[in-house]
């Protein structure tokens, strides 16, 4: 599988990386088996990094499971993880930066990972945005005790950035990106919808100057892009599905958001491959990212789309989803 270096980590990933957030059970409910069997065929395919949460899953659900599996592979893949979201007790999610309670954090996921040091440790969110710099000067002292090898920020702005840079290099960001997340940040239930900058046309541009390690997620648009989604998939969603709540998936966005996908999916006939393999290898097409992360439920998954890290779009292609999009924005 292709790979890319991530910036100033010096680590080298593959150009697709295994996202746990399906496995903490807040998209349906995959039993562990499933789960863990999933982990194991992406290793077995070549994917050598997993990204996880211990927001993932009410008790940290997804970083448990992703500990489980990496305990019986002979070689273990890297482990990204993050901080600053905290389970209350009533399970609301509560955003918090504050220095001793990512302490706190890190140790968890040291003990669920089973690891003794974190290869990427991230700020989750950017709220309170007021903790942001004791957040990252605590990322920075964990890196030099050891107990994380690098550091780096998710879902930051570039402001956030630079007051980051002020206090120790950021070495990574997780932005979200794909066809339909390309000037605007993705708009969570748990923020506020305060306009953000262009992902695009800023924040990319940004992060590549500086050497910056770029991993983007929800390439396909948390399944929008999929090439499987339908407006009958949207209505059975299940009541606690955190898209229920999202624009995207409510009429009349879904309808024209569909209709592009639709677009889209004549491009993806024409390489012979499928819809959300195009959106993945879409993102890996920036200059500034150097993975995606693709959330794999079933060990089937990974053979369908795993293969969007080998995929080349010529300057034609582009050209022709460059044509859809403007389209469909017009």
């Amino acid at each position: 599988m292709r790979t890319a270096v991530l910036g100033k980590t010096g680590l080298t990933i593959t150009r697709v990386g295994f996202g746990a957030w399906a496995l903490g059970g807040q998209w349906g409910t995959p039993s562990d088996s499933e789960s863990i069997a999933a982990i194991q065929r992406a290793v077995e395919r070549g994917i050598n990094w997993i990204d996880t949460a211990p927001s993932y899953g009410k008790q940290s659900h997804s970083e448990e499971v992703v500990g489980r599996a990496i305990r019986k592979l002979q070689e273990r893949p890297l482990v990204f993880t993050k901080c600053g979201f905290r389970w209350s007790e009533d399970g609301v999610l509560t955003s918090v930066l504050k220095g001793a309670s990512i302490r706190e954090e890190v140790e968890g996921s040291l003990r669920r990972l089973g690891v003794e040091a974190i290869d990427l440790y991230q700020i989750h969110w950017r709220e309170p945005d007021a903790d942001i710099e004791e957040a990252w000067g605590t990322l920075a002292d964990l890196k030099r005790e050891g107990k994380v090898r690098h550091i780096g920020v998710s879902n930051f702005d570039v402001a956030q950035i630079k007051r980051c840079e002020r206090i120790a290099p950021v070495e990574t960001l997780q932005p979200p990106y794909s066809m339909l997340i390309r000037t605007s940040f993705w708009t969570a239930p748990f923020v506020d919808n305060t306009p953000r900058e262009s992902i695009e046309a800023e924040i990319l541009p940004y992060c590549e100057t500086r050497g910056i390690g770029v991993i983007v997620y929800s390439p396909m648009a948390s399944g929008l892009l999929s090439g499987t989604f339908t407006a009958e998939r949207a209505a059975a969603l299940p009541p606690d599905d955190w898209r229920r709540a999202e624009l995207d998936f409510q009429e009349p966005t879904l309808s024209r958001t569909l209709a592009l996908a639709s677009a889209l999916e004549t491009v993806a006939q024409g390489l012979g491959c499928s819809l959300g393999e195009l959106a993945i290898a879409w993102t890996l097409c920036h200059p500034a990212v150097a993975g995606a992360i693709v959330g794999f439920r079933r060990a089937e998954q990974v053979g369908e789309l795993a293969g969007a890290a080998e995929i080349t779009l010529s300057g034609a292609v582009l050209g022709r989803i460059d044509e859809i999009l403007a389209s469909a924005e017009a």
